[in-house]
Order: structure tokens, then C-alpha cells, then sequence
């Protein structure tokens, strides 16, 4: 697909979940089943290889098998090359490229943090080996290397292919700071519609895991904004104060919303939802967030 700038990147993206079978295997029938259902859906494109797709537990065969699928929807495109390794990013980048998707995601090489003359070593190179597909930065607070807004804008200046930030967002003097890197920013789909006054620029949402037309229809609305907090409170807190991952969580909500056979289960060692818990909070959505489905 063409490559997308900074000022293209926009909307309501979702990422592709690993549908898993008993023994961790990655049914690839039901993953091309749900990429069909996104490919017709509203959603500005699709991703892989973020934080709910686990790309940490992946192997290199399985990364490219998952490329494959993604770039067949027709649908746009990103890739996440990430991983804790540079090493293996480098190598995921290089092979991601050759599919000529609409920018490929990164983060900081995760188990040491990076200075500044590394992170910056670090972009140049990878987009040395990107060639002509943009870099989104992931820079989530769990991260080992924080990105603050001032360096953000001297690796945007630096690095013109670096066109947006995957980010959980800030307050106003974040946001009026950050906007001035030129970078597409993209924060969590529950916050997009209140961040979006402030200068986000879309989201690759976990909203859309629970509904990718609903995350779409209801972007910018304030009061359903409202009311998935509620419900995130009611019934994803709870999961995440019991310690379920992130992936965990958005496996949940996809399982909630019921528009792809995904399934709860999350790789090894991270533990997963229950049906009854999944059973329990359909009806609740659906009560609460009508305009989702």
C-alpha cells in the first residue's frame, strides 16, 4: 500500500488477535477468519504485533505466517515489528518492509533502557532498513525508555520517516507539547473521543476488540466515552487488578463482543479469562453500550 504520512495516519485501527488452540498454536484458520470480518469492517486499517497481538512470544516463522494474512485483507495495513531484542526487530523490520505495508510500529528495545545518542542510533537504523515504509513509535508507560515530549520532537526532526506515536496520552500541556514533534498521535481507544479535543489523532483501540464498527460509529461521543469507562470499571478493572495481562484483556472484550471466534486463552505463562466472566459482561455491554453493536 502507499505509505502513509504523518497527516494521513488517522482513525480507528485494530490489531489482529492470536486465536489459540490447546497447546498454544496459533489457529491460523480462525486468524484468516477474523481478519475477513475486519477487512469489512469500518475500521481506517488493521495492525499486527502490538501488545494484545503478544508479539514477545512469537517465533520468526509465526511473525511471517500472521504478515501474510494481514497483507492479504486488502484492507490498510501496519505492522509491528517490535520485540525486546534490536537485533530482532531489525530483522522483523527488514522482512516486514518487503510487504510494503503503510508504516511498520517499533518500541524501544525493552530490557535496558536506552540514552538519548542510543534511541537515536537505534531510529536512524531501523529506518535505514525500512527504506521507504514510515516508523510509528509504541511508547507505552510500561515501557524501560520513557520518550518525552521535547525528544520526540528532536527524533521526528531527526528521523523523517518517524510519522506517529503510539502513546497512553497525557493532560493538555502533554498534548500541547507533543503535538509540536509534527507526529501522528494515537492513544487508547476508551480515551479517544476526550483526547481527540485535546490533539489526538486516532487510535489503535482496544475499543475496537469489543466492536470494531461500534469503535468506529462512536469515536468521537463523550457520553458513550462515559459509559465504557463504567463498564471498563465494573468488568476489566477487576481482571486487571486480579493481575490479567493486557492481552488477556482485550481477548476478554473481543470474547464479549463477539464478532470473531478469538477465544480468552493467551500464551503461556499468562493466564486468561473465564467464560463465566466473559458470560457475565455481555449482557452488561450491551445494556450499557447499545450504540457498539
Amino acid at each position: 500500500m502507499r505509505p502513509l504520512t504523518a497527516d494521513s495516519l488517522r482513525g480507528v485501527w485494530a490489531t489482529l488477535l492470536l486465536p489459540l488452540d490447546a497447546d498454544d498454536s496459533i489457529d491460523f484458520a480462525r486468524l484468516s477468519a477474523q481478519a475477513d470480518v475486519l477487512s469489512r469492517s469500518e475500521v481506517a486499517g488493521l495492525y499486527a504485533h502490538g501488545t494484545a497481538g503478544e508479539f514477545q512470544t512469537l517465533t520468526e516463522d509465526e511473525f511471517d505466517r500472521i504478515n501474510d494474512v494481514l497483507a492479504a485483507t486488502g484492507k490498510p495495513f501496519q505492522i509491528g515489528a517490535s520485540h525486546p531484542s534490536a537485533q530482532v526487530q531489525l530483522s522483523r523490520v527488514e522482512r516486514a518492509a518487503k510487504l510494503a505495508p503503510g508504516a511498520i510500529q517499533l518500541i524501544v528495545p525493552d530490557w535496558l533502557p536506552l540514552n538519548p545518542g542510543e534511541l537515536l542510533d537505534f531510529l536512524r537504523r531501523v529506518a535505514e532498513m525500512a527504506g521507504d515504509v514510515p516508523l510509528v513509535l509504541y511508547n507505552p508507560p510500561h515501557a524501560k525508555t520513557t520518550v518525552a515530549p521535547r525528544q520526540l520532537a528532536e527524533l521526528a526532526a531527526a528521523v523523517p520517516s518517524l510519522i506517529g506515536l503510539k502513546t497512553a496520552g497525557g493532560d493538555k500541556t502533554w498534548f500541547d507539547e507533543t503535538v509540536r514533534s509534527g507526529l501522528a498521535i494515537f492513544v487508547p481507544g476508551h480515551f479517544l473521543a476526550s483526547m481527540s479535543l485535546l490533539g489526538a489523532h486516532g487510535s489503535y483501540s482496544n475499543v475496537a476488540a469489543l466492536s470494531p464498527d461500534g469503535a468506529v460509529a462512536t469515536a468521537q461521543d463523550l457520553d458513550v466515552e462515559r459509559r465504557i469507562a463504567e463498564f471498563f470499571a465494573a468488568h476489566v478493572a477487576p481482571l486487571q487488578k486480579a493481575g490479567l495481562s493486557n492481552p488477556a484483556l482485550d481477548k476478554f472484550l473481543a470474547a464479549v463482543g463477539d464478532w470473531a471466534d478469538v477465544g480468552t486463552r493467551v500464551r503461556w505463562p499468562m493466564q486468561a479469562a473465564t467464560a463465566e466472566q466473559v458470560a457475565a459482561a455481555r449482557p452488561a455491554a450491551r445494556s450499557l453500550l447499545p450504540e457498539l453493536f
